[in-house]
C-alpha cells in the first residue's frame, strides 16, 4: 500500500509550488492533476504517469466519486502517489472527500499546502488584503445561487472580500452586497489567471461591476478572482471614494 501526497500547487507558476511540493513530485509514481495545474508544473515529475482529473466550471468534469476512487486504486498499485491541486489543497479543493476516501481504505496520506490565489493575487495587485484602519477582516467565499441573507450579511461584515469561481456571478455578487448595504463606490479587482504570462487585472466600483462592466473584458477560458473592499483601492484615493476607472495590465 502505497502513500497519497495532497500537494498544492499554488496560483498558477511553476515556481510558486514549495520545495517540499516540488521534491514530493520529483519522487512521485502517478500524478494525479487538476486541470488548472499549469503544464510546466508537471515538468517537476518527468518519471510519474500523469491523470487528469481536472474538474472545471461550467464544462465536463470528472466526478469526484470517481476521482478518489483513482486515487485510491493509485495508490494500492504504487509507492508513491501526488494529487496536485491548484492552489490551496484546503481551501475549496474538495479535499475532505478525498481524505475521507483515504481513510476508509487505510491508506496513508500527508497534506502539503501551497500559495492560495487570494494571496498570489494580492500580490500581483500590490494591495494588502488587510490594511491597518480600512482592512481588518478578509472573507474567502465561494458564490451560491441560493439565496441565503445570513452568509450575505456576514459578507457585508468583512472589510476584504475575495470571491473564488465568481467570474460568470460578479454582477449578481454586486447586486447582492449593494442589497445588503454595501457601497457601491466600493472598489473592486479582477485577477485573471494570477501569476501566468497570461494574468491581466482590472480595475471598477461595485456598482460597475453590478451593471455588468466587466463582462466582456473577462475571458471565459482563464480562471479569475473577485476582490472586493477598500483596500483594493488605488493609492491616494480616500476611503469610500471607490475607484472610477476601468484599467486592464
Amino acid at each position: 500500500m502505497g502513500k497519497v501526497y495532497l500537494i498544492g500547487a499554488g496560483p498558477g507558476a511553476a515556481d510558486l509550488i514549495t520545495v517540499r511540493g516540488a521534491r514530493l513530485l520529483a519522487t512521485a509514481d502517478v500524478v494525479l492533476h487538476d486541470a488548472l495545474v499549469e503544464p510546466a508544473m508537471l515538468e517537476y515529475a518527468p518519471q510519474a504517469h500523469k491523470i487528469a482529473v481536472g474538474k472545471r466550471c461550467g464544462q465536463l468534469s470528472t466526478a469526484q466519486q470517481f476521482i478518489n476512487k483513482q486515487i485510491v486504486d493509485a495508490a494500492q498499485e504504487h509507492g508513491v502517489v501526488v494529487r496536485l491541486k491548484g492552489g490551496d489543497p484546503m481551501l475549496f479543493g474538495r479535499a475532505d472527500e478525498e481524505m475521507r476516501a483515504l481513510e476508509a481504505a487505510g491508506i496513508e496520506y500527508e497534506v502539503v499546502p501551497g500559495i492560495t490565489a487570494a494571496l498570489a493575487s494580492a500580490a500581483a495587485l500590490k494591495r494588502s488584503l488587510t490594511l491597518r484602519g480600512v482592512s481588518r477582516s478578509v472573507a474567502l467565499a465561494t458564490h451560491s445561487r441560493a439565496v441565503d441573507t445570513e452568509a450575505i450579511r456576514e459578507q457585508v461584515n468583512a472589510d476584504s472580500l475575495v470571491f473564488y469561481m465568481g467570474r460568470d456571478s460578479g454582477p449578481e455578487i454586486a447586486q447582492e452586497l449593494i442589497a445588503a448595504g454595501r457601497d457601491g463606490l466600493t472598489p473592486v479587482a479582477i485577477v485573471e489567471a494570477c501569476s501566468t504570462d497570461r494574468e491581466r487585472m482590472l480595475t471598477l466600483t461595485l456598482s460597475g461591476l453590478a451593471a455588468g462592466e466587466a463582462l466582456q473584458w473577462l475571458d471565459a477560458s482563464q480562471p479569475s478572482l473577485l476582490m472586493i473592499g477598500e483596500a483594493f483601492a488605488a493609492r491616494g484615493l480616500q476611503k469610500g471614494e471607490g475607484e472610477v476607472l476601468l484599467s486592464a495590465a
